[in-house]
């Protein structure tokens, strides 16, 4: 392998990883307050791309500000899946919850097959995030690297995501409510803090996150359909776990992992590409056997 295709695969990488990071940021947000696992929250990131692109193509709206629409429509929708479905079950058992979450993704997934059909639909991409950034030599061309300006744009966005989001958890008072539900609900109660608006405002940071990586996915891989959610928010699961799930760094750390764990073993072993899928469940029950709290996650005792 050449240099210059092992670049190659690294920016690939980079650019999958920052994507799983991002989505995988929705996931820790929801478990690390409430101990849940929202498995909605993939069928979110569905409906990010699906809202920016009739936007674009029906009403016509310039793309970033479809994006904008978009993504405040997809975090409204995630505050009231949370108010509908999972409020009503927050004093009932965790396994109720769960089969809520679970009702919620088949739900949404059949609606919007309902809705927006079942066939495939191309996402119109920009002239702007499709342009050939070339490194290297030019005049050998196995010397030059190729890049896509989106390859390039999303760890960027996904850093800036994180960045915020880090001001927002440790800087704001709404961050600090946060912690503070997510250490104890009751206590955080006896403390005046509004725990239903500090949840609503978790889920509709973490809806945001799931929107902006959709758009950016629709971008990246530019096909979008009512189940395309599953694999993505099945990854960016084991991306959280990995890393260790409620805990905002380890959902980075996990899906850049993961990200380059699937791009460097199919260009080693190009044999094994039709297996890429698999890896990231091999890597999810080796997690749970040797380290289950993931790699910066804490052991936690369960409240029941």
């Amino acid at each position: 392998m050449t240099l210059a295709l092992f670049l190659q695969h690294m920016v690939n990488a980079i650019s999958l990883g920052s994507l799983y990071a991002l989505i995988a940021i929705g996931y820790t947000m929801v478990y690390g307050i409430l101990r849940l696992i929202n498995f909605a929250h993939g069928d979110i990131f569905m409906l990010g791309g699906y809202f920016a692109f009739y936007l674009i193509t029906t009403f016509f709206l310039p793309w970033w500000a479809a994006f904008i629409v978009a993504i405040a429509i997809t975090a409204m929708l995630g505050i009231g899946l949370e108010r509908v479905a999972y409020r009503p079950l927050r004093d009932s058992p965790k396994i109720s919850v769960m089969i809520s979450a679970i009702g919620a993704s088949f739900l949404i997934e059949n609606l919007a097959t309902v809705i927006f059909g079942g066939r495939q639909k191309g996402f119109p991409i920009p002239a702007f995030f499709n342009k050939l950034l070339k490194f290297g030599s030019t005049s050998d061309p196995a010397k030059v690297v190729t890049v896509v300006t989106i390859s390039v744009i999303i760890p960027i966005v996904t850093a800036l995501m994180l960045v915020i989001l880090l001001w927002i958890v440790n800087k704001t008072k709404t961050g600090m409510a946060m912690r503070a539900v997510s250490t104890d609900l009751d206590a955080a109660r006896l403390q005046a803090i509004d725990v239903d608006r500090t949840i609503s405002f978790t889920f509709g940071i973490g809806s945001l996150m799931a929107a902006i990586g959709g758009i950016l996915w629709a971008l990246k891989y530019p096909q979008l359909n009512p189940t395309m959610g599953i694999m993505p928010g099945l990854k960016c699961f084991i991306a959280a776990v990995l890393g260790g799930i409620g805990n905002i760094g380890g959902a980075v750390l996990g899906g850049f992992l993961l990200g380059f764990l699937e791009i460097m073993i199919i260009a080693f072993l190009p044999g094994l590409t039709g297996y890429r899928d698999a890896f990231a469940f091999i890597v999810l029950i080796l997690v749970l056997l040797f380290k289950p709290s993931g790699l910066l996650g804490k052991n936690q005792v369960e409240k029941v």
